[in-house]
């Protein structure tokens, strides 16, 4: 266990699948639940408060009439509600832990963490950069857009979520693992000056090497960190079970290395692990490596 680490953590599963418009991710909560979660958790010394999922359902339209945006209704519903659930859970001095779903849920995760946090440091583990906006994004999948989303800039109804007042700042903010950016992403992220670590970075500096200048950055005059990890990140070897796969990720270990650098940090107050796709996995072996990387966040050491 980490120490200084809030040790009541209130688990919130977010079935939701409509943001990368694929089946599978919506069992990822149940997924990790089911490959040792709670026990892991508590054997590292942490109380533990499982809040359930919230409730997603599933339209019958992809698009409503005028609108590009994918499920966009329900995704607006469901990150409101998910917003509202860490801003409860914060109040009650909880440590929120998010499991998704696909990587829109960190609209609403963020926008209620924002609420307490005002100077928010993130944490960004992704292949992609997940920072497209209406006008950029290729497919209309909103997955793609919480980054841009919490920064500001998107649609107005996503903007609204958690209120309009308090977004993130891009200097605060800095992506890892990323390999594969759509080409208005590559422009938004140089006008922003959103510090990247592709996996150029970490193979000629090292992992750790790496942690080391991204938790300088996202700790510096901040008042809270958020980890966001999307399963993608690693390479499909170890993490089979995605559903926007992409070859030349992370290693077992490296992943392993970033979380116990960002427990020994101290600086996480609120994290979320998505994008556990069951239907693509192999045995839960992805559910399985997500758990054992939640274990070296909240502090578990061999020794």
């Amino acid at each position: 266990m980490n120490p200084n680490m809030n040790n009541r953590i209130s688990i919130i599963g977010v079935p939701l699948d409509l943001g990368a418009d694929r089946r599978g991710v919506d069992m990822g909560p149940n997924a990790i639940r089911h490959a040792g979660l709670r026990d892991k958790l508590e054997s590292i010394g942490y109380e533990i408060d499982d809040r359930g999922d919230l409730i997603v359902n599933r339209p019958d339209v992809c698009q409503t009439e005028g609108e590009s945006l994918k499920y966009l209704n329900e995704i607006e519903r469901v990150n409101s509600e998910l917003c509202q659930s860490i801003n409860e859970e914060m109040d009650k001095e909880h440590f929120p832990l998010v499991l998704g779903g696909d990587h829109s849920i960190a609209i609403g995760t963020m926008a209620g963490v924002l609420q307490h946090k005002k100077k928010l440091g993130v944490l960004w583990f992704d292949a992609h950069g997940d920072i497209n906006t209406v006008e950029t994004s290729p497919s209309g999948n909103i997955h793609g857009m919480s980054v841009a989303v919490s920064l500001g800039r998107g649609h107005e109804r996503l903007l609204a979520i958690g209120g309009i007042q308090t977004k993130l700042d891009p200097a605060k903010i800095v992506m890892i693992g990323v390999r594969d950016l759509d080409p208005g992403e590559k422009v938004l992220l140089k006008a922003l000056g959103i510090v990247v670590f592709t996996m150029h970075e970490i193979d000629t500096l090292g992992m750790a090497k790496v942690m080391e200048e991204a938790i300088r950055i996202v700790s510096d005059d901040t008042d809270g960190v958020h980890v966001s990890f999307d399963m993608d990140v690693m390479d499909p070897l170890h993490a089979p079970g995605v559903g926007t796969p992409v070859i030349g990720g992370l290693t077992y270990r490296e992943s392993h290395l970033a979380m116990e650098l960002v427990s020994e940090a101290n600086i996480a107050t609120s994290a979320e692990f998505v994008e556990v796709n069951t239907v693509l996995d192999n045995k839960n072996q992805t559910a399985r490596v997500a758990v054992a990387l939640i274990g070296s966040l909240f502090g578990e050491r061999l020794k």
